[in-house]
């Protein structure tokens, strides 16, 4: 039996009652003891859904608690650091939702201070455990698709409309979603490929009324390979979500990988037997002729599983070992984001060849 890591939840909106508190109550070795939430309805979700554990309103009571091992920050953007420098400064391991921080300024103060507290410290980079991106890890580590010239991801939405009340929607620093859904696309090329040379970025505001990052397309350079990140909120029609193309064939994916809706629903991975599993009317789509093999048609998605996230924290914690999404990772995607920022704002690509650590 895996060591119970205590874990409490500071934040109980979308993001910590849909993403966060299902996975972690699902995941093996980890409790969830306590959850600051503030909202009525969120209040009574946290109530019906995790009887055993305790609610608060102020944050300070799960960052001062001695029985908390785990600190999970599910909050707006530009609490992030505040929260999760107090929690490390508490003594606690912290789970920050992404994107890590506003600016590499804060996320380099934070791995600082996570040195010295000698505490482990990640950013819930969940998309790494897609099928889709699993798959694409399969095919490129079984060089399928040769030598890879273009790798293309997007993560569209539609909706022409400002949601009422929402902070991402806002003109403030860390809003928009470059910083959002950029996040996860900037992760995936970085595990992938490793740092780019260079990076060229189109940023902008599509629809009327709005003032915060609605729209972009970030391209990062690599010595043989281009790599094109693109989202927006004005895109009513279904585009691939993958594309990739190599010198013996190419890779087209469409659909998003079905853990989200299930979430959402209410499921978890103990309610529902086929979680992660992708139907075959979404597999993506291969054209290959490698080894001497012509092959075109659909392959079948690798199994997803979000908890892959929080069993390796909970391992870093209670074993030592490695962790997938290191804070220095996080950090980085944080830079990309201010480059794409400036590239966009100067109208021309920016070197990043030292920009990394």
């Amino acid at each position: 039996m895996k060591k119970i890591i205590r874990t409490g939840i500071i934040g109980f909106g979308p993001g910590g009652n849909t993403f966060h508190a299902p996975i972690i109550d699902t995941t093996e070795g980890l409790q969830i003891s306590k959850i600051r939430a503030r909202k009525e309805s969120e209040v009574n979700l946290a109530k019906q859904r995790y009887p055993h554990a305790a609610i608060t309103d102020n944050a300070d009571d799960i960052i001062s608690d001695a029985n908390i091992d785990l600190v999970v920050i599910a909050t707006p953007n530009d609490s992030h650091h505040s929260l999760t420098k107090q929690a490390l400064l508490a003594n606690k391991n912290v789970v920050v939702d992404k994107p890590f921080t506003i600016t590499t300024a804060d996320a380099d103060d934070l791995i600082k201070i996570a040195r010295q507290q000698n505490k482990i410290l990640s950013v819930h980079h969940n998309r790494r455990y897609d099928s889709d991106f699993r798959t694409i890890e399969k095919l490129l580590k079984a060089n399928t698709l040769g030598r890879l010239v273009e790798f293309e991801s997007h993560f569209d939405r539609f909706r022409n409309f400002l949601k009422p009340g929402a902070w991402r929607e806002k003109d403030e620093p860390g809003a928009g979603i470059l910083y959002d859904l950029g996040s996860h696309l900037i992760d995936q090329p970085l595990v992938l490929f490793g740092f780019p040379n260079a990076i060229t970025a189109d940023i902008r505001v599509q629809r009327k009324g709005t003032k915060a990052t609605d729209n972009f397309e970030v391209i990062l350079h690599y010595p043989d390979l281009k790599v094109t990140l693109k989202a927006g909120m004005l895109v009513s029609q279904t585009l691939p979500r993958y594309i990739l193309l190599g010198d013996k064939g190419s890779f087209v994916k469409h659909g998003l990988d079905v853990q989200e809706a299930a979430l959402k629903a209410g499921l978890t991975p103990h309610t529902k037997s086929d979680w992660g599993i992708e139907p075959e009317s979404v597999w993506g789509n291969l054209v290959t002729e490698i080894n001497g093999i012509n092959f075109s048609g659909k392959i079948q998605s690798e199994v997803g599983d979000y908890r892959g996230f929080y069993a390796n924290v909970h391992d870093a914690i209670s074993d030592n070992k490695t962790l997938d999404v290191t804070p220095e990772h996080a950090r980085n995607i944080i830079r990309v984001i201010e480059l794409a920022i400036q590239s966009s704002n100067e109208r021309r690509t920016i070197d990043c060849s030292n920009e990394f650590i």
